[in-house]
């Protein structure tokens, strides 16, 4: 892969100039995103519709889409020079990425029970996103980020880390409850309830930015902070649009819930 990436770059500074305009560009997506999603829902899930595109499978979406933010970063820790792999601060912002992707790519697509067809665009661009985003983020970590030997005792880095750790937890547990609404042989949506759903509707959602947000304090890049901003963007959207979903749909829908912040939002 070492060659591979020589033949793409002439330098090692113009790399980690390419890294750092995928950052911006990033955060110019998430921009355009925030307003793109004032009117349309991200049409996956129960907003999926036909016109963007034909279904594929839900498993088979979320194992694919998602399998690029853990192979190419495997890739790159494993079978590259990775210059900064061997410093404590790093190996750990590592890790914590790993932790969320082998969950997220080898784990939860095959727990997933029923749920619609994805429409392929929207497959299409969440597997783009996990191929430029993993390469971004790991390509950093493994070979560029440069922290202070005493980093990981940094208050940012222990309340990220503390912060990326609640955030995992909380979705991790939001998934399950989700998962068991249903028992064998149910089909259609009920309430969620149980953990942090006893306060908002989006508790998976919160939990993942929070996760992403601690992530980004800790690694405290740019390119770490635009994957919490894009994060950010998409799934507080997707919470509100759940929350005022089910206002619509359960008339004995908690009214004291949120929709994404507990008691405040």
């Amino acid at each position: 892969m070492d060659n591979l990436l020589k033949s793409i770059f002439s330098s090692e500074e113009e790399e980690l100039y390419v890294l750092d305009c995928l950052a911006y560009f990033m955060m110019f997506m998430a921009l355009a995103t925030f307003f793109t999603l004032l009117f349309e829902n991200v049409p996956y899930g129960r907003y999926a519709s036909s016109k963007y595109g034909f279904p594929v499978n839900v498993k088979l979406a979320w194992f694919i889409q998602e399998l690029p933010a853990f192979c190419i970063p495997l890739g790159l820790v494993f079978w590259t020079s990775s210059a900064k792999s061997s410093q404590l601060a790093n190996q750990l912002l590592l890790a914590m990425y790993f932790c969320h992707y082998v969950q997220r790519a080898l784990i939860y697509p095959f727990l997933i029970r029923g749920g619609k067809s994805t429409p392929f665009a929207s497959f299409a661009l969440a597997f783009l996103f996990c191929l430029y985003n993993g390469y971004m983020q790991t390509r950093y970590l493994s070979h560029y980020a440069d922290y202070p030997p005493d980093w990981v005792t940094h208050p940012c880095f222990i309340t990220g880390s503390l912060l990326w750790l609640l955030g995992w937890i909380t979705n991790v547990h939001s998934d399950h409850v989700l998962r068991n609404l249903r028992k064998p042989g149910e089909t259609g949506y009920k309430i969620p309830r149980g953990g942090l759903f006893e306060y908002i509707s989006g508790a998976n959602f919160f939990g993942e930015i929070v996760e992403w947000a601690g992530f980004a304090l800790a690694g405290f890049s740019i390119h770490s902070a635009a994957f919490a901003l894009f994060t950010f963007v998409v799934l507080s959207s997707r919470a509100v649009s759940h929350h005022k979903w089910y206002l619509t749909k359960f008339e004995d829908y908690p009214k004291s819930r949120k929709a994404l912040v507990p008691f405040v939002f």
